[in-house]
């Protein structure tokens, strides 16, 4: 086989083993977004996150597991709440995390929501001094006020995660922690998504994305945020009292918390 034959086959050969573009583009996105639509078993008809919650505010807060989020926030030992002074929290839906930051000793909450209705039930709880409707990415706080900003149930309704952490770390203070609890992604991943029911028993999936952890842990150390806690709650038989419809899913891991501080 002479030297030109030769070159032409390693070519070809070289050519064969290319990545396809698409492939080549998909490799080079470190986070690429993961709608829950990849993994979704249901086939709920699904709505954005601003009608989603409008819809679902009146009945939230009785049809929410407390076992989502309450373990969590009472397991974290990384923050001392009565030495929180102001809180910002983000997503505060109808105020189910303000009214527990109140009664941890927290003085002033300042809360913001994309939906109107939820922030509507959130002021009923009085616990707040100030609500405002904003996106959790821009919410036009203050800079630098803030001895604790906490974003509860709400991450997996964010397409990517750096505009939230971005916010986190413009606000805290300089000694101040950014407390993020969320449905796990174990969870939604087995095809389970955020859904509610409307009045005549529908069933709706809210808009959502399977954020990895490795993506929070890019996404904190970009705004210059360290990880310093996580924990994770797993279905057990005392979970199950709050929700006993969940018996299929004993032991899975069903919501997790980070929190973090101002590297």
């Amino acid at each position: 086989m002479d030297s030109s034959r030769r070159n032409e086959k390693h070519a070809k050969l070289l050519k064969d083993k290319r990545v396809p573009a698409k492939q080549r583009n998909r490799q080079d996105q470190r986070n690429p977004v993961m709608d829950f639509s990849l993994f979704d078993r249901r086939g709920y008809p699904v709505v954005s996150v601003e009608r989603g919650y409008a819809e679902w505010a009146g009945s939230y807060d009785a049809t929410v597991a407390v076992g989502l989020d309450r373990p969590l926030l009472d397991s974290l030992t990384s923050i001392g709440w009565r030495h929180v002074c102001s809180a910002a929290d983000w997503a505060c839906g109808t105020g189910r995390t303000g009214v527990w930051l109140r009664q941890k000793g927290v003085r002033t909450i300042h809360g913001v929501d994309a939906t109107e209705q939820m922030l509507d039930i959130a002021r009923s709880k009085q616990v707040y001094e100030r609500l405002q409707l904003a996106d959790v990415a821009a919410t036009q706080l203050e800079s630098g006020l803030y001895d604790l900003c906490t974003l509860v149930l709400a991450d997996e309704h964010l397409a990517e995660l750096d505009g939230a952490y971005r916010e986190a770390a413009r606000l805290l203070t300089p000694w101040g922690a950014f407390v993020l609890i969320g449905y796990h992604p174990f969870f939604l991943m087995q095809g389970m998504p955020t859904h509610y029911h409307r009045t005549a028993g529908e069933a709706i999936t809210i808009r959502s994305y399977v954020h990895l952890f490795s993506e929070h842990f890019q996404a904190a150390k970009k705004a210059g945020l360290s990880l310093v806690e996580v924990q994770e709650c797993v279905i057990d038989e005392k979970w199950l009292a709050t929700k006993p419809k969940w018996g299929d899913y004993l032991n899975w891991p069903v919501s997790f918390a980070l929190v973090l501080r101002k590297a």
